[in-house]
């Protein structure tokens, strides 16, 4: 496969730009639509909600934010196997149009008590997520050669397009389903979704040539001897003992991440001196510091790595990295907390949570699009894009996780509860460092790192 005779434009093959532009407004679809699908439920004023209970609003939020991370393993195995990443991404991205576009119809239009069309909806946007959310990220790996250093920068690059669709989706959603009620937000998905269809359709051939057309399974079959596919080799064996383990760090890191969204949330909310002046600042707006930083600070880091050439941190050690900077921003809300010397009526500092999530965002980007592009390294070429669904399931487990561990700041109190998740990240840390030569070993050069079998355990180089 080749789409070299493309060119580049940064260091990086344009087809990587087509991607992160693809990326960036199906994430906008994605995340343009979550912003509002609670406050759509949960409204009981003539605005067109469909006045659900809290209660009820948020599990059916909670089983389709699950079920939008376990479908990318079925999409994964039917484009590996069937369809090719190219269609698959295509098909995923018309079902998701049709979602959005499916809960933007007026209720005039259906039984306004009736939600068979809102659940239609949320099906068609659940199936096409998992047609496209694999596919589009393992399409990025396959612009590189194995070894090719360039390629932790270009995930790092993609990402930035991932959070600049949410940053954009919170604000254009938001803003149109405030002037001309919910519905409006839901067309604004839509025709996010549309945008990233058509960008796909006009410029994939020429910029990624022959990538993600024919199924990876049939591919790795053409490169055996016998013309089959044939057992899993030691090597790829050892690769996806590596992706595992992996993502079981995953989940710890995320698991804490993902605290941003509740528990540092209710902190902001409730305990934050967010007065600059006469004005008060929004809550809600500290939500936006992460895809504030991934978008200024992802260029900055991708360079880096690409700079770095043969020094650059293995992926074991960027995660390591990630978790220690995790661990940091988490030793901010501490210092929030002990700056109210056990009195919930003093308001702390809003610099603790600007500092915990500059720290968070450098985390999420030493590791988040690193294992992306680890992933995209490992995988046996038939079971990639299956491998990438696996891959967001860690993260499906790490909310589920995040739930449980913000539930309890009742009966622990935050500063246990902050204090907690810093030292769980700092231990982890030191046990990836500490386990990261025979990672290595297991990876057989696909870092273009190796480890030799019988070599006296080194320091690890970051």
């Amino acid at each position: 496969m080749s789409n070299l005779n493309s060119g580049t434009l940064l260091g990086h093959p344009k087809g990587l730009f087509l991607l992160f532009g693809t990326e960036l407004w199906e994430r906008f679809s994605y995340y343009a639509m979550r912003a509002i699908l609670v406050l759509y439920l949960t409204d009981k004023t003539i605005n067109g909600g469909l006045g659900w209970s809290t209660q009820d609003a948020l599990n059916l939020y909670g089983i389709y934010t699950g079920l939008v991370y376990i479908t990318p393993l079925i999409g994964g195995w039917i484009a590996d196997n069937f369809l090719g990443q190219r269609r698959s991404i295509i098909i995923g991205g018309i079902l998701m149009a049709l979602g959005q576009f499916t809960l933007a119809l007026p209720n005039s239009m259906v039984d306004p008590h009736s939600v068979t069309a809102f659940y239609l909806g949320l099906g068609l946007l659940i199936i096409g997520n998992g047609m496209f959310k694999p596919n589009i990220s393992t399409m990025v790996g396959d612009l590189y050669q194995e070894g090719d250093n360039r390629r932790d920068g270009a995930f790092t690059i993609f990402y930035m397009g991932i959070n600049l669709g949410s940053l954009l989706a919170g604000i254009i959603a938001g803003t149109a389903s405030a002037a001309y009620g919910w519905k409006a937000g839901f067309l604004t998905a839509g025709i996010g979704m549309l945008i990233s269809l058509v960008t796909q359709l006009i410029f994939a051939e020429r910029l990624l040539g022959d990538i993600g057309k024919e199924p990876a399974a049939k591919r790795a079959a053409a490169m055996n001897k016998s013309g089959k596919q044939e057992p899993l080799t030691k090597q790829e064996k050892d690769r996806l003992k590596v992706i595992m383990i992996m993502g079981l760090f995953v989940v710890i890191f995320w698991a804490g991440f993902e605290q941003a969204g509740g528990l540092m949330n209710i902190f902001s909310q409730q305990y934050t001196d967010r007065m600059i002046g006469s004005f008060e600042v929004p809550a809600a707006w500290f939500q936006s510091l992460n895809p504030f930083f991934v978008i200024t600070l992802a260029p900055l880091i991708a360079s880096i790595w690409v700079k770095m050439g043969s020094k650059e941190p293995s992926s074991p050690v960027k995660f390591a990295m990630g978790l220690f900077f995790l661990a940091a921003g988490f030793v901010c809300m501490m210092g929030a907390v002990m700056q109210q010397g056990g009195d919930l009526t003093v308001k702390t500092s809003m610099f603790w949570l600007v500092g915990a999530y500059f720290f968070h965002t450098l985390g999420e980007l030493c590791l988040s699009p690193i294992g992306l592009s680890m992933v995209t390294k490992l995988a046996p070429l038939r079971l990639a894009s299956l491998m990438m669904g696996a891959w967001f399931g860690f993260n499906a487990i790490a909310n589920y996780v995040a739930g449980i561990i913000g539930a309890h700041v009742g009966e622990a109190g935050p500063m246990a509860i902050f204090s907690g998740i810093a030292i769980a990240a700092t231990v982890s840390g030191v046990l990836l460092l500490l386990c990261s030569n025979q990672l290595i070993r297991w990876m057989h050069g696909a870092e273009g790192k190796v480890v030799e079998e019988n070599a006296e355990p080194q320091p690890v180089q970051a």
